[in-house]
């Protein structure tokens, strides 16, 4: 099927005229799956993330070396126990109306988040913050249950804590939907046409050093070959996603056309399986453990990946913060998988290719994103190395807002799942393991030891001893590990495709944002 799908698109891309860059070099136009949405700051899907922070900014800006720098705050000071901190804001920044952004603002801002609670406490920050005054207009005291070692990290974070002109509330919140988005950054938007574009501008308004860039059109197409050939006609300027943005023989096709740059990133995050403890039939812990010896990765990877991704064998990669630690890895043998599901009931009849418990067949879900070509590419191979050991595999494709609800609220047996990259791994990440707001909630909640896990997790987030911190992390993944509820696929790269005139262009810090404003097109 792979050789299918390749044939077609060198034909496509083939018959392709050639592209003369002459673009207007103050644009840019880029192609993404689906419209930003409504690009409300403090809620989620359907809010595109990249486009939220062209939008919105914090108080602190994450760095690629891991601090934070000032940022709509100059400075801040905390008392002795780490719980009361006070920010001194800038007195030059205006929201792109017009309207001033000042503690006053950001209270406002901290109050509609803090209103929806419940919808954040994926985040401990959401879960720490007591209290948030404005001590004057430019002064702005947050107090915390206890002190917290990610606070300035999260408080950098794409989402929730951003800040919109507070005339764009609806009913003095946000919790329900934004007026429109009006935010302090460097871009504003312009226009936006359901399933077709998105078009954002240059804010001239802005406090900072503005970008080169005047307007950037965010053509929709949904589909990653229609990307390509787009990409290819000089209908876009610039591919730049992570593993969905292109099938991976498209960006190994378009790496050898000297007219384009491509680069890859270093590996940001894990994409894995979310494999469901408290479903029938991965709530067997032998079941989940045959899954994860079934899947040939190596093989997937060369076969699917060309090379842009890196086989993972844990959660986080050993270069994640705490994450470097001795564990077992479940390599590819398809005999001791058919060896746990025997011990397990799980027999194959005579004459059957599907094996059977008390005359249930070993059926198993698996969940994707049907505009994501990379992992319905890796469904199509998990499903053939799982019929391999005798599970049938059903592949359940659909819309982005119909997946993440599924994650959600637990109708899984497998479904796709990743971490989140710097600056989210790991503490961010973990800590959204305490609520259903993610794969990770539900995969766990069948584990004798989850109340286990919660509790460390919370230990993680607000001990201030550091030795304890490392020992809690080596804990908590050593039994996320032995439980088998994930299964670790491949650490994925970012990819860019750029014409050379466009400049060089950057990987952000924050693997989900896009550095538009640091992009410099050649002149004309």
């Amino acid at each position: 099927m792979l050789s299918i799908v390749r044939r077609t698109l060198i034909v496509l891309l083939s018959c392709t005229s050639l592209y003369t860059y002459a673009a207007s070099n103050k644009e840019l136009n880029i192609a993404w799956p689906v419209n930003v949405g409504p690009l409300n700051p403090h809620l989620y899907t359907p809010n595109q993330i990249f486009a939220q922070s062209m939008i919105y900014e914090p108080l602190v800006k994450y760095q690629a070396n891991g601090q934070v720098k000032p940022w709509l705050a100059k400075s801040w000071q905390h008392s002795e126990d780490g719980r009361v901190w006070i920010f001194t804001l800038r007195d030059d920044v205006t929201f792109s109306n017009g309207e001033p952004f000042n503690a006053q603002a950001a209270e406002k801002n901290f109050r509609a988040i803090l209103n929806n609670r419940r919808r954040h406490a994926w985040l401990e920050l959401t879960n720490q913050i007591t209290n948030v005054k404005a001590l004057s207009n430019s002064q702005l005291q947050i107090t915390l249950k206890s002190a917290y070692y990610p606070f300035l990290q999260e408080l950098s974070l794409p989402r929730p804590f951003r800040f919109i002109a507070p005339s764009q509330f609806k009913k003095n919140e946000t919790m329900d939907g934004i007026i429109a988005p009006i935010g302090t950054g460097p871009w504003k938007l312009q226009t936006s046409k359901l399933n077709q574009y998105d078009v954002l501008l240059r804010n001239d308004h802005y406090w900072g050093k503005k970008p080169v860039l005047e307007k950037i059109t965010i053509k929709v197409i949904p589909d990653p070959i229609s990307r390509a050939i787009a990409f290819e006609a000089g209908d876009i300027d610039l591919l730049y996603g992570n593993d969905g943005l292109l099938p991976p023989e498209t960006f190994a096709y378009l790496s050898r056309n000297p007219q384009y740059h491509t680069q890859l990133s270093a590996p940001i995050e894990t994409v894995m399986l979310a494999l469901n403890s408290a479903r029938t039939p991965t709530k067997e812990l032998a079941v989940r453990e045959a899954l994860n010896y079934a899947v040939d990765k190596k093989k997937l990877i060369a076969n699917t990946f060309y090379a842009t991704q890196k086989v993972a064998n844990t959660l986080f990669a050993p270069t994640v913060p705490y994450a470097n630690i001795k564990l077992t890895a479940r390599e590819y043998d398809p005999q001791k998988a058919k060896a746990l599901l025997d011990s397990a009931g799980w027999i194959l009849p005579t004459g059957k290719t599907i094996r059977e418990k008390a005359g249930e067949p070993l059926r198993i879900e698996l969940a994707f994103v049907a505009t994501d070509a990379l992992n319905k590419s890796m469904a199509e191979v998990i499903q053939a190395n799982l019929q391999q050991i005798g599970v049938d595999t059903r592949l359940i494709g659909e819309e982005e807002s119909s997946f993440y609800t599924r994650q959600r609220d637990g109708r899984f047996s497998m479904i796709f799942n990743r971490t989140w990259g710097t600056p989210y791994d790991p503490y961010a990440f973990m800590s959204s393991m305490r609520v259903p707001s993610h794969a990770d909630y539900q995969a766990q909640l069948g584990l004798p030891d989850k109340k286990i896990i919660d509790n460390e997790i919370t230990e993680i987030l607000t001990t201030t001893d550091e030795q304890q911190r490392k020992m809690l992390y080596v804990d908590v993944l050593t039994r996320l590990h032995h439980s088998a509820v994930y299964l670790p696929i491949s650490y994925i790269s970012l990819m860019s495709i750029s014409r050379p005139q466009l400049g060089h262009i950057p990987f952000a810090p924050i693997s989900t944002e896009i550095a538009f404003e640091q992009i410099k097109p050649e002149k004309s």
